[in-house]
């Protein structure tokens, strides 16, 4: 391998590490402004928003099957998302989600994130960063596999901050970022 060939497999190997690490920043953070409350606290509203964090997180696991199973590698949706008909109920995971059990939405999206990250992985490795995502837009573009984790991270990001004002709300949990010792 060249200089330059091993210059650019590091640079794309830094690359990877670096959107996968936001990924997981704002997964954790997601993790802990949704955890330890009760059923009434996944259930809170707050000001004009119908939205409730037991129903955004089931809404983030729908998201990750659909963005990175579905459309960046290819395969199914999976349970719970191919029993449901979304035509029929296009807000079925908002409206159920805030009313499962704390523990069986958080084990819902755990799950889904697993899943990911082990697609991902074997997607990174197949196609590289610049490689094409299973799907075509509707225009006839294919997105590359760094637009769908960069579109995954805007959406950790975007949700994350619904989350934050759920929780200040629900018992005035603030903050950036989950504390140290912290797992999900």
């Amino acid at each position: 391998m060249s200089d330059v060939d091993s210059r650019s497999a590091s640079s794309a190997a830094a690359e990877v590490e670096s959107l996968l690490s936001v990924l997981e920043r704002n997964r954790r953070t997601f993790a802990w402004k949704t955890s330890g409350l009760d059923e009434e606290g996944m259930r809170a509203t707050t000001g004009a928003s119908a939205m409730t964090l037991g129903g955004l997180v089931k809404h983030v696991a729908l998201v990750e099957a659909d963005w990175l199973a579905v459309k960046l590698a290819g395969q199914a949706y999976g349970r719970p998302w191919d029993g449901v008909d979304f035509d029929a109920d296009p807000d079925w995971e908002w409206r159920t989600g805030a009313l499962d059990a704390p523990q069986d939405v958080h084990g819902l999206w755990r799950d889904a994130v697993e899943r990911s990250r082990e697609l991902v992985a074997e997607v990174i490795s197949e196609r590289g960063l610049d490689g094409p995502a299973s799907f075509t837009w509707p225009d006839g573009r294919t997105p590359s596999v760094r637009v769908m984790l960069l579109d995954m991270i805007e959406e950790y990001a975007r949700h994350t901050g619904h989350a934050d004002i759920l929780r200040e709300a629900v018992d005035g949990r603030v903050g950036e970022s989950a504390p140290q010792d912290f797992t999900f």
